[in-house]
């Protein structure tokens, strides 16, 4: 009997775990295998007036989409475990005060940084303040990039500047967006009418 419901509880919590989506690359598919995700992106970037492919490549490019993403541990000496690079968490890489100023601002009491929904929530909030803050435009995926990664007050200091790996990052974090934005223009109409279920029988 122990044994029974030991494995009722392994399948229960597998089950609620939240796989990445076999096709990172291609927005179209990501919609279409995890069917409440283009609704939790268009309900943010109606809120945040972020657009849903630099939304979504911002959180390709935090977390692959890995609901549990934590950034590398650190070691002394080479093999001494010291911890983690930050408490960086989540899909959208949020650190733990970010997020306590996400929740605060936004009112999204009970958030969770691994809930796809929250997550993408936060991104769009993010831009949305980006543009406040730094005055940077919500189609401008490169500096809302910069902006994410290096906070709003680096940003506007350009800690960037001398940071040619992060340059090379927000690049490819702008051509992903634009990609998005062109597989999305393909297969929108169909995701919002729930037309594409009909076509994977």
């Amino acid at each position: 009997m122990k044994m029974l419901c030991l494995l009722f509880l392994i399948i229960s919590v597998s089950a609620c775990t939240t796989s990445p989506p076999r096709n990172p690359g291609d927005v179209c598919a990501i919609f279409r295998e995890k069917d409440d995700w283009y609704g939790d992106a268009k309900d943010a970037s109606k809120k945040w007036n972020s657009p849903i492919p630099i939304m979504m490549a911002i959180m390709y490019q935090e977390s692959r989409f890995v609901a549990k993403a934590k950034p590398p541990k650190k070691y002394w000496l080479g093999f001494i475990p010291a911890g983690r690079m930050s408490d960086a968490y989540g899909y959208a890489q949020a650190k733990d005060a970010t997020w306590d100023w996400y929740v605060d601002k936004s009112g999204n009491w009970g958030a969770d940084r691994d809930d796809f929904a929250d997550a993408i929530d936060f991104i769009g909030w993010y831009n949305n303040t980006s543009g406040k803050i730094n005055g940077i435009a919500n189609t401008d995926a490169y500096s809302l990039y910069m902006a994410y990664h290096e906070g709003h007050g680096g940003f506007k200091k350009r800690t960037f500047a001398n940071k040619p790996w992060l340059k090379r990052v927000a690049g490819k974090v702008s051509s992903r967006a634009a990609t998005y934005g062109s597989q999305l223009g393909r297969c929108e109409k169909d995701l919002k009418s729930g037309g594409w279920f009909f076509g994977i029988f």
